[in-house]
């Protein structure tokens, strides 16, 4: 067999619910015609990057500057790690320098950088459920273990169940709020009771490190505010990309943040540069790393996706169907009217063309997620397909 037993296991137990239904949605869409089918499975944001961060792109490809696309410090152009610091001093009032960022290929590689860089094999990352399902490929990569705890039924944090899954092999706690694929926004309340779990587990003689994921980090809604886990905890890795604040997903841009407080943080970064060579990645594109430095407080419209939330939660609830609103992000994941969500997805692919994706795909059955990240005549177009599947479900139509 041409590939490792390893990825023959993956391909057959593990591969993403999203993509397949993303595929899915290809092939229904060939067989009834782009118009005729909903597609809610992948977040693939619809808008288009700010129209100042184009013209920008294009007065920087018409720059005369010798040895822009040449290589750089692995962790980046000092320039724009200075800038992003600056943002982040202005945004957590915590004393960032260019030290603290390290450029990187999108949260996805941030994340792998970082796991490389930290895990010894058994070591134990905890990972609140739902979630994102490449987090365990992530950590599965470097012989790390996966530790899976449930949220409660607003899909915020549990912090007793945090505790019950620390282990003394547990070496981080990997958090993605906003979250994809709930839209929750984690209270700060729970984060700051999971900041006093984990200072009384370090007076204990164990360090355990925060890494968020904050690739939603500016897409938040009614007025609601990210706690600022810098200022409640010391040991804290922060990993950003632009992909979805300005709307740049294909070009794979990001960084982490360090927190200022973590002693070892020059030992880090060294680990840190091996492993984004060791992992291929090399260094975070060039011409990107300029673009995400100009960039920091620009956003695609947070109103529009706004909007489409308010729009999409108010069909979903005309239908019948339970669902927490989001906070956050741009996915929804509503309760399925049955058990078997996979039954009840595929019926609603087959009778109604709306595709969305089983909540299994992201470690809880019973759900499923839609993501909202689509043009609003889409939201629209689905809202009769939803009223008929209520109806199907809840009121006993046929």
């Amino acid at each position: 067999m041409i590939i490792s037993n390893e990825m023959d296991q993956l391909i057959k137990d593990q591969e993403g619910w999203t993509r397949r239904m993303f595929e899915e949605g290809i092939r229904i869409k060939k067989l009834y015609g782009l118009d005729a089918v909903c597609d809610f499975s992948l977040g693939n944001p619809d808008t288009e990057p700010p129209e100042t961060l184009r013209k920008a792109l294009i007065d920087m490809l018409s720059s005369p500057e010798v040895g822009t696309h040449r290589y750089m410090s692995n962790n980046g152009y000092e320039d724009v790690r200075e800038n992003i610091a600056e943002y982040l001093r202005e945004v957590h009032g915590v004393p960032f320098t260019a030290g603290h960022i390290f450029m990187t290929v999108g949260c996805a590689g941030g994340l792998n950088v970082i796991l490389k860089s930290m895990l010894n094999p058994g070591d134990e990352v905890i990972v609140p459920t739902p979630f994102f399902w490449e987090f365990k490929n992530y950590i599965n990569n470097f012989s790390g273990v996966t530790r899976f705890v449930e949220t409660k039924e607003d899909f915020q944090l549990d912090i007793g169940n945090i505790e019950a899954a620390i282990t003394k092999k547990t070496r981080a706690i990997l958090i993605n709020s906003p979250n994809n694929p709930t839209g929750a926004v984690y209270h700060e309340e729970s984060m700051k009771q999971l900041a006093s779990l984990l200072n009384t587990k370090r007076e204990l003689g164990q360090d355990i490190y925060i890494i968020t994921d904050d690739a939603y980090k500016k897409l938040v809604y009614d007025g609601i505010q990210i706690p600022n886990i810098f200022k409640m905890y010391d040991l804290v890795l922060s990993v950003t990309s632009h992909s979805k604040d300005l709307a740049l997903a294909g070009e794979r841009i990001g960084y982490v943040a360090i927190s200022p407080s973590i002693k070892d943080m020059d030992l880090l970064v060294s680990a840190m540069t091996i492993s984004i060579r060791v992992l291929g990645f090399v260094n975070a594109p060039a011409l990107f790393q300029r673009v995400a430095g100009k960039f920091q407080r620009t956003s695609v419209s947070i109103a529009d996706y706004e909007k489409k939330r308010d729009v999409l939660y108010a069909i979903l609830m005309e239908a019948g169907f339970e669902c927490v609103k989001p906070q956050g992000a741009f996915y929804m994941f509503p309760k399925s009217p049955i058990p078997d969500e996979l039954e009840f997805v595929r019926t609603l692919q087959q009778e109604e063309r709306i595709m969305v994706v089983p909540g299994r795909g992201f470690g809880r059955e019973g759900y499923f997620r839609i993501a909202y990240c689509v043009p609003m005549e889409k939201i629209l177009k689905a809202r009769e397909g939803f009223l008929r599947t209520g109806d199907r479900y809840y009121r006993g139509g046929k």
